[in-house]
């Protein structure tokens, strides 16, 4: 894949996200032209993600069995009449509908890895991976800063009719582009497609990486959701612009882990993941400093995004290669763990931050981050310790290892018992002196 396809995908995936996403900096002034009370802002966004979850169980199977370029161009279509329709709401009801219709195509950001994945020779897979996810970080947090400068010119409505044709535009671009993946249509029905992504739930490998994926989004989304409530109060009194270039700081760090597929690449996805995660529990210890420094807190955004997008990377470059069969059924799977968690998130970000102020929203991001840590650590396979291993056995082999072969203690590997099969070593005769 040249750089040329990896940044139209980029590109694909960024549009895609910030459908759901570009509410969070502006979450005031659409609450209060929608009449939706301070409190509950936070379901304009959880809407969203409740869109995109039901998306993810019925539509992402669906890149298992037809042409995934033909897919990206419909869901990229569909997003943006949902685009438009929130655009042109006059009620509370007609913008979630159209937040909730766009969060169910959004899904297109799971088509577009798969299709990633599967173009992509297997010792680029995670740098192209890294890539193309690095567009969902941009539109997240690239978001921030378009969405905030644009409110303050034409208003909250102008940030989704201008996705709405960026979405167009891309869906045209992708068939025109892309070339089709020439792989055979798989005869699985839709039905079975369905439900054989719930199978995988069952499976050690896909549920530590969902449970981790649950908790670092609950704690992305805890941050990213509740940011604006704090800096729009006193002592900052921000305006939506100039909270959107906290988005920059986020970029920064997000672009910076890019580097995590390589890494990936070169089998170390399990130590990039826990020293992820414990950076990201101290990037909260920082963004708890916002009512005293904005400094301290653009420092401790850059390490969560650095920390969410190399754990994020590492996720997905594992489980595609454990299912290289079912890359769109096990990415779907996935991101239906990364759904729950943003949109736990979101809702019960503004409702504490309401009660305990932003103390106590840093300590819900900080919790939920730990937890991420604490499954991913409690689910990892260990060796069993020394005075509790096997003792080693044989059995029987081929006969020219002599009849037996070494089975390890550790790994339960058979080889050759290295005495057997060859000649003894003839001893060394000592001269009399």
């Amino acid at each position: 894949m040249n750089g040329w396809r990896r940044l139209l995908l980029a590109m694909v995936c960024g549009v895609a996200v910030a459908s759901v996403y570009a509410a969070q900096p502006v979450l005031e002034p659409m609450g209060h032209d929608l009449g939706v009370s301070a409190e509950l802002t936070g379901w304009i966004v959880a809407t969203g993600q409740i869109g995109y979850l039901a998306g993810l169980v019925l539509l992402v199977p669906l890149g298992d069995m037809v042409d995934r370029r033909r897919l990206i161009a419909v869901h990229l279509a569909l997003t943006a009449v949902g685009m438009a329709l929130t655009a042109s709401a006059s009620a509370a009801w007609v913008a979630f509908a159209g937040l909730t219709a766009a969060g169910v195509f959004a899904v297109v950001v799971q088509t577009t890895v798969a299709y990633a994945a599967s173009v992509s020779p297997p010792a680029e897979r995670g740098r192209n991976i890294g890539v193309v996810t690095s567009g969902v970080v941009v539109g997240i947090l690239g978001a921030r800063v378009v969405t905030g400068t644009l409110t303050e010119i034409w208003g909250w409505r102008s940030v989704y009719a201008v996705l709405a044709v960026l979405s167009l535009g891309l869906a045209a671009l992708v068939l025109v582009a892309l070339p089709p993946e020439g792989r055979p249509t798989r005869p699985m029905g839709y039905g079975r497609a369905v439900v054989s992504l719930g199978g995988l739930f069952g499976q050690r490998v896909f549920l530590t990486r969902g449970l981790v994926a649950f908790f670092l989004f609950a704690s992305f989304g805890t941050l990213w959701s509740g940011l604006a409530l704090p800096l729009t109060a006193a002592p900052w009194r921000l305006g939506e612009s100039q909270i959107g270039l906290f988005g920059i700081a986020g970029l920064a760090g997000a672009l910076g882990a890019a580097r995590a597929g390589r890494w990936a690449d070169a089998g170390r996805t399990a130590p990039v993941t826990a020293l992820a995660l414990v950076l990201l529990i101290a990037s909260w210890a920082a963004i708890a400093q916002l009512p005293w420094s904005l400094w301290l807190l653009a420092a401790g955004i850059v390490a969560l995004d650095f920390a969410v997008q190399a754990v994020h990377v590492s996720n997905q470059h594992l489980l595609t290669a454990a299912y290289p069969g079912r890359t769109s059924g096990a990415i779907g799977g996935y991101m239906v763990f990364y759904s729950l968690g943003s949109a736990l998130g979101a809702a019960t970000t503004t409702a504490v931050f309401t009660a305990h102020g932003w103390v106590g929203s840093s300590l819900l991001g900080a919790g939920f981050a730990a937890c991420a840590l604490a499954v991913w650590a409690g689910l990892q396979p260990g060796k069993p310790r020394r005075d509790e291993a096997p003792r080693p056995r044989f059995d029987r082999g081929a006969p020219s290892t002599g009849g037996r072969v070494w089975i390890s203690r550790w790994s339960g590997r058979r080889r050759p018992r290295p005495d057997h099969g060859r000649a003894p070593r003839p001893r060394r005769r000592w001269a009399a002196r």
